[in-house]
C-alpha cells in the first residue's frame, strides 16, 4: 500500500541518506536468493531506523525477526562502544547468510544471534534493554511485546514494524484473517497501554514507536 504517490516517494528516498555499501550486498544478496525478499527492511527504512537508534544510543538492543540480518545491521549502528544486540529467529536456513554479513561488519562482536522460538527464548535473557524492534510473525506481536515490557529500561523505545499491514487494518476483517485480527489487538493495547506513549508513522507498511514512561 502507497501512501505516497510513486513520484514523491522517490523524491523522499533520493534525499535521504544512502545505505552502507555492506548493506547494498545484503540488499541485493536477499533478493537474489532468498524466499520473500519483500520481508527485507530496505534502504529506506534501514536507514529510519539507522537514525532511530544512533539517537537513542543504545548499550542494550533486542531484535525480534532476524530475516536475513539487515535491520539488524542498521540498528547496531547507532550501539554505544561497548553495547550489544540480540537478535533472534526461528528460521535456521537463514543463520549463515546472516553470519556472514554481521562478520564482515563493524559490529561483529557486538551481535549476538540466537536461532529458536522468541516466546521461548526471551523469557531466559536476563537482562534490560533501551531498544526493542519487533519485526517477527504478527499473531505473536502482543505476546512479544508482554514479555519484553518489563525487560524494557525506563525512556526505552519499542519499535513494531508492519503495524498497516497493507492497509488490512482499515478494511472489513475476514474472520479467518488472524494476522490482521491480532496486528487490530496490538494496535489499540500499543495506543492504551498507561506504561507507554506511543506514535504510528505511515512509514511504508507502518511503524510503530512506543517509548516506556520514565514515572
Amino acid at each position: 500500500m502507497n501512501f505516497l504517490s510513486e513520484k514523491l516517494d522517490k523524491y523522499v528516498v533520493n534525499h535521504s541518506q544512502n545505505e552502507p555499501a555492506l548493506l547494498q550486498q545484503l540488499n541485493k544478496e536477499t533478493w537474489q536468493k532468498i524466499l520473500n525478499p519483500r520481508m527485507l527492511s530496505g534502504a529506506y527504512q534501514g536507514r529510519i531506523l539507522s537514525i532511530i537508534s544512533k539517537i537513542i544510543n543504545p548499550k542494550s538492543i533486542l531484535e525480534i525477526g532476524t530475516y536475513t540480518g539487515y535491520s539488524a545491521l542498521c540498528l547496531a549502528e547507532g550501539l554505544q562502544k561497548n553495547g550489544t544486540l540480540i537478535t533472534i529467529d526461528k528460521n535456521e536456513e537463514l543463520e549463515a547468510i546472516c553470519k556472514k554479513y554481521f562478520d564482515a561488519s563493524d559490529y561483529k562482536n557486538q551481535i549476538e544471534q540466537l536461532i529458536g522460538n522468541a516466546i521461548e527464548i526471551i523469557p531466559t535473557i536476563n537482562k534490560k534493554f533501551d531498544l526493542v524492534f519487533i519485526d517477527a510473525d504478527k499473531a505473536n506481536y502482543s505476546n512479544y511485546f508482554n514479555l519484553i515490557i518489563d525487560k524494557m529500561n525506563p525512556g526505552g523505545i519499542i519499535l513494531s514494524d508492519n503495524v498497516l499491514w497493507s492497509g488490512k487494518v482499515i478494511e472489513e476483517l475476514n474472520p479467518k484473517d488472524i494476522d490482521t485480527k491480532e496486528l487490530l489487538k496490538y494496535n489499540k493495547l500499543l495506543n492504551s497501554d498507561e506504561r507507554i506513549e506511543t506514535v504510528l508513522l505511515p512509514i511504508r507498511d507502518g511503524l510503530t514507536i512506543s517509548r516506556v514512561k520514565t514515572t
